[in-house]
């Protein structure tokens, strides 16, 4: 307990935990639904294809916010017109425009003079670096993710499990699908500051991956999610401040480890009440 107290007396190190508490409930709620509907490459192609948004904000000047949600629109849109004009497969569409987006994004930083410091702290993020006003941002992309997904919560159940049904229900699965992207769009955005936009996806699929595995309630999983994520911040940062290591890093990986050592536990627990039912009978 004295290494966690150690780790958080800094203030610096206390902005870095908000932030990474934000990120985790925007990114748990969001990353709920892109497990549930096997939307994990399209998640991780977004994350990429904010980049240039991100990027070109960066050097101009403006809110990096508005420069992710045009770059996610526009991916968006792409993504739509290379499936339904070439012909090809979504999966295909999807992976030919994250290589490019995440090329053009670093083809614009590359024009930034300090080049490095831009493209190690846009793709990995500076936790250590949240400011204030980083942390305002976050708190506005949070709120905005945690009231739509309470209004939207009736359209993204239908379209998640049954897309025909919610269509005869007179609902609308494609405005709830594009919803859903403004959402993912960000939730990224909300987390980007924390733990960079390559790494963002560590905690939009590690936390509710390992809360699937332990509930199959959608908003217990979405609380799950939050307090896996929230357990991976806190050790992540921790460790990062002892041991030297990247916090975003760190935040990341551990809450994809989390997924496997939950996923061991859970078979070891099944193994043992198959052989206590097979002596049994």
């Amino acid at each position: 307990m004295q290494l966690i107290l150690d780790a958080f007396a800094p203030a610096f190190m206390q902005r870095a935990l908000i932030g990474g508490l934000l990120a985790v409930v925007a990114t748990s709620l969001v990353g709920t639904w892109v497990v549930l509907r096997g939307l994990s490459f399209l998640g991780d192609a977004l994350a990429h294809g904010v980049i240039p948004g991100i990027a070109l904000a960066v050097l101009w000047g403006f809110s990096p916010i508005i420069g992710a949600l045009v770059a996610a629109a526009v991916m968006g849109g792409l993504v739509s017109v290379v499936t339904s004009r070439s012909g090809v497969r979504e999966d295909t569409g999807i992976g030919l425009l994250f290589v490019g987006m995440l090329s053009l994004g670093i083809v614009i930083v590359s024009k930034a003079r300090s080049f490095t410091t831009e493209v190690t702290a846009l793709l990995f993020g500076d936790v250590l670096g949240v400011t204030r006003d980083d942390i305002n941002g976050q708190l506005i992309g949070a709120s905005i993710v945690v009231v739509a997904t309470v209004v939207l919560y009736r359209p993204f159940l239908a379209l998640t499990f049954n897309r025909m049904k919610a269509r005869s229900l007179g609902m609308h699965p494609s405005a709830a699908h594009f919803a859903l992207m403004v959402l993912l769009a960000i939730s990224i955005v909300a987390s980007f500051q924390a733990v960079g936009t390559l790494l963002v996806f560590g905690l939009l699929v590690g936390p509710p991956a390992t809360a699937s595995l332990l509930t199959r309630r959608v908003p217990l999983m979405m609380v799950v999610s939050m307090l896996c994520g929230a357990l991976a911040v806190v050790a992540g940062l921790t460790i990062s401040f002892h041991a030297g290591t990247a916090g975003g890093a760190t935040m990341s990986g551990l809450s994809v480890a989390q997924f496997f050592v939950v996923l061991a536990a859970v078979e070891v627990v099944r193994a043992v009440r198959a052989h206590r039912h097979a002596r049994i009978a």
